[in-house]
């Protein structure tokens, strides 16, 4: 089972059909998603099921769907077990960004990681969940798959927002810190966290 988040409610890729209570099932095969996801940002309803009957295919079916963007991010420690988060678009996020031509995703994740905060001598510890959201640019819909990493760092220099992204601010946050931060947050950085 996968979930795709449309803003914070899910659209969930699954074998399994069940009867439909505050969500709506469609066959993947047939769904517009188009209208599906239109229905999850203006409707009642929490999420959406997209039923396939072989689950090695759920997810590649539907990243066909629409145009993918790959993207690598980071779930950074610092020597005092904080966690570095980003503060853009009104919300706390973890820094992340699109990969470049050739490049590796970790190699897009550290970097990114590196412009979005200014954090240095990041070291990659081990990979995290993949998360997939769905976004409008420009006006066409399309599929953001971000591969996540942990990440150490010992670094103890000034941060720095990148600006020209749209983030305000970057913080390091204590256990305390990330529960209130996460009340302020997307779906998929809660997975995360």
């Amino acid at each position: 089972m996968y979930k795709v988040f449309v803003g914070d409610k899910p659209i969930v890729l699954t074998t399994e059909v069940e009867k439909e209570t505050n969500f709506k099932n469609y066959l993947l095969k047939t769904v517009n998603l188009r209208r599906v996801i239109r229905k999850l940002n203006n409707g009642s309803l929490e999420e959406i099921r997209l039923i396939h009957k072989n689950k090695d295919k759920l997810l590649k079916r539907f990243l066909k769907k629409l145009p993918n963007v790959v993207a690598g991010g980071g779930k950074v420690y610092n020597s005092r077990g904080e966690v570095l988060f980003i503060y853009r678009n009104d919300k706390w996020d973890l820094p992340k960004g699109k990969a470049e031509r050739r490049e590796s995703i970790e190699k897009t994740a550290i970097r990114e990681v590196t412009e979005e905060t200014g954090v240095a001598g990041l070291e990659i510890t081990k990979p995290l969940e993949t998360t997939y959201h769905i976004f409008k640019r420009n006006g066409r819909y399309k599929i953001k798959i971000t591969y996540w990493f942990e990440m150490k760092t010992s670094f103890d220099g000034n941060l720095y927002a990148q600006e020209e992204e749209g983030i305000t601010k970057v913080e390091w946050l204590n256990t305390a810190q990330i529960e209130d931060a996460l009340e302020n947050s997307y779906a998929n950085i809660k997975l995360l966290i």
